[in-house]
């Protein structure tokens, strides 16, 4: 165990026992010394020069956890900030940024970093929560064109989806990169990822211009390289505008089994099966969602128009 803070002992504890002693006091529920000793770590760590991007990062992290348990959001973004330019795309920077962004009321800012979290690691549920609260939020409060108003998000290269997986407090040191596909591959399948996401937004570009077949051209395209949750329910949302009910619902399938709890895919399924008069499996729908968000209004709505039905 550390000494005793300003004991003569403490300043000589190394980087790797000072974030010991940090996590020990941070599982404790003392935010303030675990953040001053994480900070004491990287101090010694800059100071000696020869730290590894990983170590700093982990360590800047840690302490963002900190400041976001005691409310202090805009040092927790900076200290992510921070360890996102020598880590990027690490998880647990990103997840806590998106948290302090929507704890100041910054949703873009917020949606853009769960989003970006769900392109490392889709099955983050924290990040699919967010999601789905900063979608109702900026609904709210910026109407139906929310998205045009969006910060730009990043495409995730997919080394940097399976390179690594930012550690906890409790067990840092970055994980060495998983024998996966051979470097070619791995580079191709990087080259169709960024296609996909090309494409898709070449579909989203069509869809604002109201051209909803072209755009069910590029959304078709994009999912033939990468399936995607919201390729589908975007592909489904010009389905249901072009009266194609059964592709519809279709698209929706395919987009709840990649993410089960996805609001606008049970919306949007909900709607195609109306038309298709299968009210049942339709109200079925619009209940799961309601789980999920009890006061969506659009769905209350449509519970409504299925109920009289």
């Amino acid at each position: 165990r550390l000494p005793g803070r300003g004991g003569s002992g403490a300043m000589a504890a190394s980087p790797g026992a000072l974030r010991r002693a940090g996590n020990e006091e941070f599982r404790r529920g003392q935010y303030g010394p675990a953040a001053e000793l994480y900070s004491r770590a990287l101090a010694q760590l800059e100071a000696a020069g020869d730290a590894s991007p990983e170590e700093r990062s982990v360590l800047l992290a840690n302490r963002a956890a900190c400041h976001l348990k005691d409310g202090a959001c805009s040092l927790c973004v900076a200290d992510c900030t921070s360890a996102l330019e020598l880590v990027p795309f690490g998880i647990k920077p990103l997840l806590r940024r998106a948290a302090a962004y929507e704890a100041l009321e910054r949703y873009p800012l917020a949606y853009v970093d769960y989003k970006t979290a769900l392109q490392v690691d889709c099955s983050v549920q924290a990040a699919h929560d967010g999601v789905n609260r900063m979608t109702k939020a900026l609904l709210e409060k910026d109407g139906v064109n929310w998205r045009q108003k969006l910060p730009p998000i990043p495409t995730v290269p997919v080394s940097a989806q399976t390179r690594w997986s930012i550690p906890s407090a409790q067990a840092p040191g970055a994980n060495p990169p998983p024998a996966t596909a051979p470097r070619g591959e791995q580079d191709k399948t990087a080259a169709g990822m960024e296609r996909a996401k090309m494409l898709k937004e070449e579909g989203n570009e069509f869809v604002k211009k109201g051209n909803h077949k072209k755009a069910v051209e590029k959304y078709s395209e994009s999912l033939k390289l990468h399936k995607e949750c919201a390729t589908y329910t975007n592909r489904a949302l010009c389905y249901l505008t072009l009266k194609q009910y059964k592709e519809a619902a279709q698209d929706c399938t395919e987009a709840l089994q990649l993410d089960p709890k996805n609001v606008k895919a049970l919306y949007r399924r909900a709607q195609a099966l109306k038309e298709l008069k299968d009210y049942k499996s339709s109200i079925a729908d619009i209940k799961s969602l309601l789980k999920t968000e009890p006061k969506n209004t659009a769905a209350l709505r449509l519970l409504q128009e299925l109920n009289r039905a």
